[in-house]
């Protein structure tokens, strides 16, 4: 195999074939590691950007210390780790609905995996964000029914496109408003998007959340020699 391409591991799943690959970007030098479910991208870290904004977003103006944060989507950790470096954050819980992604940084295969694997406020949940959502239980199954300050979505493409229909109820009212009985007062959401800001979700938050708004998240794309645009919605529990 090419030095500038690496398969560093292929998995078979219940959602289909999933990848993880390394490949030398020519115009950087630089290596990109990228996750692939199918043919398509999960994850690449040639594109970060947004994935970062959406953690400081969520915890920008948080209160209360010490913060108790759920992460649902680990893809390349960059949300994680983000949300470890905010001072106040005492405890993380990433769900992952696959565990050979909790594997690969475990094992150290995605750069900065061990160290995130190995944070002591961090724990790695193998799980459905969604069905967990849908049962009542929550995203702690050590503490069933248990309320966190913000929960911070990076799952979907977007709340149209999704990566199964099964998901679909999160993005409508009645998901929204089991999600907001699982924040506590003055906690947040926030969910990544890959499409521009949807007028007919942000009204169904609107309808849940007393405080609602979608941020647009510019970035330099050197694929296409030009920025592009990410959406992170927030939404604050009263």
């Amino acid at each position: 195999m090419s030095a500038r391409f690496q398969e560093l591991d292929w998995r078979q799943t219940p959602l289909g074939e999933l990848t993880l690959r390394r490949r030398r970007d020519p115009r950087s030098g630089e290596d990109v590691h990228e996750i692939k479910l199918n043919d398509e991208f999960l994850m690449s870290s040639l594109f970060t950007v947004a994935e970062v904004e959406l953690a400081r977003l969520a915890l920008a103006d948080m209160p209360r210390e010490p913060l108790q944060v759920v992460v649902g989507g680990l893809g390349l950790g960059y949300t994680a780790h983000t949300v470890l470096e905010h001072e106040h954050v005492a405890e993380l819980v990433v769900v992952d609905a696959l565990n050979e992604v909790i594997e690969w940084h475990q094992q150290g295969l995605i750069p900065a995996g061990r160290q995130l694997a190995a944070d002591p406020r961090c724990r790695l949940v193998h799980g459905d964000f969604f069905a967990m959502l849908r049962s009542g239980d929550g995203f702690d199954p050590a503490q069933p029914g248990r309320k966190f300050d913000a929960i911070i979505v990076d799952i979907d493409h977007s709340p149209r496109h999704l990566l199964h229909p099964s998901n679909a109820d999160l993005y409508q009212p009645e998901g929204l408003r089991r999600l907001a009985g699982l924040l506590r007062p003055g906690g947040t959401f926030a969910l990544w998007s890959n499409d521009p800001p949807d007028d007919e979700f942000t009204a169904d938050l609107a309808n849940v959340f007393p405080t609602t708004r979608a941020e647009i998240v510019s970035f330099p794309n050197p694929l296409q020699d030009r920025d592009s645009t990410n959406t992170v919605y927030l939404a604050t529990r009263s």
